[in-house]
């Protein structure tokens, strides 16, 4: 690679006779040094028969050279690579360190009587916590029985650190019963989905179903045909929510092979407020406790103390699972906590993406034409330059947050949303990479490793109503750059 592969792609007539001739085998040396785009991989775009307009590019070494790029200043959306930003904001303003607190309390003179009877309400202050689970909050009510508390009169819950973020699950896609849709909250259980689990019976040859957590209310109907077929795959079952009178109702068919043995699904039946109201009643009732009134809204008293307290995971390790699972919800509450610990509460989106835009600018960032919307990319809003993503990769990679930034992206064929991509010996595990995806966008953006040792930064976007043929070109450019 000399200077000439420096030049970026500027011009759709320049792209347009490269692809036209790169797609006929013949690309000249005249045209490889006008775009700067090698050969090979101008003959994989060309291949994709997508428009050069619907695609952002930016390839550089780490520390180096721009090789080539293309409309790299355009803002385009990103899909989930957007979680780049918001994860890195975070973990390099709040530190790798950060946890998140629930707590609950009581009044400073309530007291437990012999019975057990706790004089007065019982508080849960939510901190928010991206990743608390159904075990998580049981352990939280076994500390409570264990300090002797066995009756409560109410359970008030403080959300008071997150404004009014409440969404509309169904508003995205109308897909209102799937987790990559719930809305955040700052008490957020199990990301607020039941776990709809089948389990075969070879003695009555049937599905058993059941729900996870059990919840009042919450049932499943209808059955799923047994088959003796060898297992392909994951079963594939269809599921229709229903609510009539606050009962909800999933009511599942299809058919599985029973060979695959038990599995799940996950589905959103409540809102989150209802959601974790229900939960408290029925996992206080499941370790003993008895709830007199009922679960409500409130603030907690200056002077409540705390009798027993759930601390999250540490921000590195919730980075990781944001990134490489693509978690949409957790990020969106970490954006809200950002503006939270940034002194904006009630913290709301807007406020949120603005401390964002601070802290990133801090870092020379300034993210020219950046919309960030709920920072998990879950948006048709959304946009970011690859221009931009290039320089935050480029300054994430000098930080001292580094290592734990690039490990929360998925491992090229090992692990995450890019697990089953590019998984030969030459290639497997030489990238780290956050990939995205809607209807008509598809993205990936991360750090490649070269067989040189160099290491380089990637960034690609495509808006295009067939976005997705651009998935081998994507291929053919990390291939491309493990050769370098």
């Amino acid at each position: 690679m000399g200077g000439q592969m420096v030049l970026g792609l500027k011009r759709l007539g320049q792209f347009a006779r490269l692809a036209v001739v790169a797609a006929a085998g013949a690309v000249s040396a005249a045209s490889y040094a006008q775009s700067g785009m090698p050969a090979e991989l101008a003959r994989a775009w060309a291949q994709t028969k997508l428009p050069e307009s619907s695609l952002s590019l930016v390839v550089q070494e780490i520390g180096g050279p721009r090789l080539f790029a293309a409309h790299a200043e355009q803002p385009r959306n990103p899909a989930s690579v957007m979680k780049l930003v918001t994860t890195y904001a975070a973990i390099s303003r709040l530190g790798p360190n950060f946890v998140w607190n629930t707590d609950f309390l009581v009044g400073a003179d309530a007291k437990v009587s012999d019975q057990g009877v706790l004089s007065g309400p019982l508080y849960l202050k939510a901190g928010g916590d991206p990743v608390l689970l159904v075990q998580d909050l049981w352990r939280l009510m076994r500390d409570m029985r264990l300090r002797g508390v066995r009756e409560v009169s109410e359970i008030i819950v403080d959300r008071s650190i997150f404004g009014e973020v409440t969404i509309d699950p169904a508003s995205f896609d109308g897909a209102a019963d799937r987790p990559y849709n719930a809305s955040p909250d700052a008490f957020m259980v199990g990301f607020g989905a039941s776990r709809l689990v089948f389990t075969p019976d070879p003695a009555t040859r049937s599905w058993k179903s059941f729900i996870d957590p059990p919840i009042p209310g919450v049932e499943i109907e209808g059955n799923i045909e047994w088959s003796d077929a060898k297992c392909t795959g994951s079963p594939s079952i269809s599921t229709d929510t229903t609510m009539a009178d606050g009962n909800v109702r999933f009511r599942v068919s299809g058919r599985a092979a029973a060979s695959c043995g038990e599995f799940d699904v996950f589905r959103l039946a409540l809102s989150q407020q209802e959601f974790g109201a229900r939960l408290l009643k029925s996992m206080w009732q499941e370790v003993g406790g008895t709830l007199a009134g009922q679960v409500r809204s409130g603030t907690t008293p200056a002077n409540a103390v705390a009798i027993a307290s759930h601390q999250s995971p540490p921000l590195s390790e919730v980075i990781r699972l944001i990134n490489k699972r693509s978690n949409n919800v957790m990020t969106r509450v970490l954006l809200l906590t950002l503006g939270a610990e940034a002194g904006r509460r009630p913290a709301s989106v807007a406020s949120s993406a603005e401390v964002v835009r601070e802290v990133l600018a801090r870092q020379g960032l300034q993210m020219a034409g950046m919309v960030l919307d709920n920072g998990s990319g879950l948006s048709r809003v959304g946009v970011v330059s690859a221009d931009s993503l290039s320089q935050l990769l480029q300054k994430a990679w000098m930080s001292p947050v580094m290592s734990e930034y690039v490990s929360s992206l998925s491992i090229l064929g090992m692990d995450g949303t890019a697990r089953n991509r590019l998984r030969e010996t030459s290639t497997r595990s030489q990238a780290h990479l956050k990939t995205g995806s809607l209807r008509d966008v598809r993205s990936v953006a991360g750090y490649v490793w070269g067989m040189s040792g160099k290491r380089y930064i990637v960034v690609s976007m495509v808006n295009h109503e067939r976005a997705h043929d651009a998935r081998s070109f994507e291929n053919a450019l990390i291939t491309w750059l493990t050769t370098q």
